[in-house]
């Protein structure tokens, strides 16, 4: 179990502690890769993101969440322990993909974003972010027609389809994975707020607490191969199978 200091009361989302990895300086970005990349990680962006916690509401709920330091410790170990060995994982793998063309590579890695989702509420998420990703994709000018219609062949996954949206930017590969999960901790924060609930200078600190983790989270990612990514986060199934009979929600997960 990991334990953490302070006062903070909560059920880890796995028992398997994380591993963080010491940090190499990133590439500089370009102006027009990075307002493409902050575009991406947009509240704005029409994919729903919004509509969903993840099952944090669930966790609050049932009394596993009450507090600011709660849902910060919360937070923290799916960022650590749940996104940067699954989803995190894929995405790293993707965008090469998508950038030489590998669509044997590109199917593989979306039938495993797909496969691993262990209740129907994460699974229409990861789908319902995807098809709203490709949509508007279809309607953004980077992505060629060939790329656009390889993703609609796949039922894509969210991590599949944001790739191919990275992919385009020419970004480096870690920038578009600290767009990845930015985009995430901005959605979850605001879950937070709403269903805890939390001020906003509360939400501010959880986000700030998140950032300074995500490039330890992004470089872990980078190093996992085939064998090591992972999507075993039995709270989380769990807290989603109780989540979709709960009495009453704001969030779709």
């Amino acid at each position: 179990m990991i334990r953490r200091s302070g006062p903070a009361k909560h059920t880890p989302i796995t028992g398997i502690r994380r591993r963080r990895r010491r940090e190499e300086p990133a590439p500089a970005l370009h102006g027009s890769s990075l307002m493409q990349l902050m575009w991406l990680a947009s509240p704005a962006l029409p994919i729903g993101g919004f509509s969903y916690s993840e099952c944090l509401e669930a966790a609050v709920d049932s009394a596993r969440v009450a507090t600011e330091s709660g849902a910060s410790a919360w937070l923290l170990d799916q960022l650590h322990l749940s996104l940067a060995r699954a989803d995190l994982a894929v995405v790293a793998q993707a965008v090469p993909a998508w950038q030489c063309a590998d669509h044997g590579r590109i199917a593989e890695l979306n039938a495993w974003a797909l496969h691993t989702r262990e209740s129907s509420e994460l699974r229409q998420q990861t789908e319902q972010m995807g098809r709203s990703l490709l949509e508007w994709l279809r309607n953004h000018t980077t992505a060629h027609a060939a790329q656009i219609d390889t993703l609609a062949a796949l039922q894509p996954s969210y991590p599949v389809a944001f790739a191919l949206a990275a992919s385009t930017t020419q970004a480096p590969l870690r920038h578009c994975l600290m767009t990845y999960t930015f985009g995430w901790a901005e959605n979850m924060v605001q879950a937070a707020i709403k269903s805890v609930p939390l001020g906003q200078s509360a939400g501010q600190r959880i986000l700030s607490a998140l950032t300074s983790d995500i490039p330890g989270a992004v470089e872990y990612a980078l190093s996992l191969t085939d064998s090591e990514r992972q999507a075993f986060s039995p709270m989380l199934a769990i807290l989603s199978a109780q989540h979709e009979v709960q009495y009453s929600r704001l969030f779709r997960s």
